[in-house]
């Protein structure tokens, strides 16, 4: 696609993130952080630049941590700041979403862009767009139906696993920020996660076509395979690819076993099985069933599960149906309740 098709995309879609999911004002301040060292992350500062002509915009491989510091200190609670990053900002001592949260600040991020080929911009790019009504109905639906289930069955071809338990209280990821403290976050957003309260009551097989792999990049394979999950731990993928065993080799090395916690629904319907984008962080919003591999998952505290595990690899389920106590939620590669719009993948 051409350059000024893209840009015009995108700032379009960063326009309603801007406006509906964030609701900043013209008259509010904002800080653009940027590099060029990627055609993604210049193609998104410069649609920003547009959106925003009077915010403080800095480079940051040229800029000094310390002029940086400085433009976060001019600005005002609930203004607005963004980084626009292709691998991921850092500065000594400033742990920068935390402290702009903490700070009262709406923050954007859109981090390791560098890892978008030029063949998924499009892909990325689309990603980015944010329709209110779609997500505020389809993610509090969601939500409601999961934090009231004992019973959940994620049916691939020939597979089933099986949730023999009640699930922890349900995470929002889309753009519906009221009542929250922090408003912003990592994008493109699209995302509806939990994870059993009891990770022993886990049963079954799944079938997976693309997984996280050791350089944060997706892998995805040819045909899915299968992963054999007992009392919570994958204990088998007898015809999974060679470099997912590499990752399980990882994580039983460090943790013992490979433990499944993450239960998480993508609504992003820019993004699908066949529409992928390489980096492991923005295709986690896929619109679909992922889980996470490792004892790792920072959102929800266990016993047994100490914060100093490291691993959480999110996989991606080749399903065709997802059942809540027998109700039919995900079918047809379309979520089934609490939707006005087309809920399909097809964008």
């Amino acid at each position: 696609m051409e350059h000024a098709s893209l840009l015009a995309a995108a700032q379009a879609n960063l326009r309603d993130s801007i406006t509906l999911a964030l609701g900043h004002a013209p008259d509010r301040g904002a800080l653009l952080v940027y590099d060029g060292r990627s055609r993604l992350a210049a193609l998104l500062a410069e649609g920003y630049r547009a959106l925003l002509p009077n915010a403080a915009t800095l480079n940051f491989d040229k800029a000094t941590p310390e002029e940086i510091l400085r433009a976060v200190d001019a600005l005002a609670p609930k203004d607005l700041v963004i980084f626009v990053q292709s691998t991921r900002f850092r500065l000594n001592e400033f742990r920068f979403r935390i402290e702009l949260f903490n700070r009262g600040l709406k923050v954007i991020e859109h981090p390791h862009l560098a890892r978008m080929r030029d063949e998924e911009l499009a892909t990325y790019i689309d990603a980015l767009a944010y329709d209110p009504a779609y997500y505020r109905a389809v993610g509090p639906a969601l939500k409601e139906r999961l934090d009231r289930a004992h019973r959940v069955k994620v049916i691939c071809e020939e597979t089933e696993l099986v949730y023999d338990t009640p699930l922890e209280d349900a995470k929002l990821n889309i753009g519906d920020y009221s009542g929250m403290k922090n408003i912003g976050g990592q994008f493109p957003i699209g995302e509806v996660f939990t994870e059993p309260k009891e990770i022993r009551r886990v049963n079954g097989t799944i079938k997976l076509f693309a997984f996280g792999d050791t350089d944060f990049s997706v892998n995805a394979t040819e045909k899915p395979f299968s992963a054999v999950i007992e009392q919570g731990v994958l204990v088998a993928a007898p015809d999974a690819p060679g470099a997912f065993h590499v990752v399980l080799e990882k994580i039983r090395a460090d943790e013992g076993v490979a433990w499944v916690r993450e239960l998480g629904f993508g609504l992003n319907r820019a993004l699908t099985r066949e529409r992928r984008v390489s980096d492991i962080g923005a295709y986690e919003r896929m619109l679909g069933v992922h889980l996470s591999l490792g004892a790792k998952h920072a959102m929800y505290t266990k016993a047994g599960f100490p914060k100093k595990h490291r691993f959480h690899v999110d996989v991606f389920a080749a399903i065709e149906r997802v059942e809540v106590d027998g109700e039919a939620i995900f079918e047809g590669q379309r979520y089934t309740l609490g939707s006005p719009t087309d809920a399909t993948g097809h964008f």
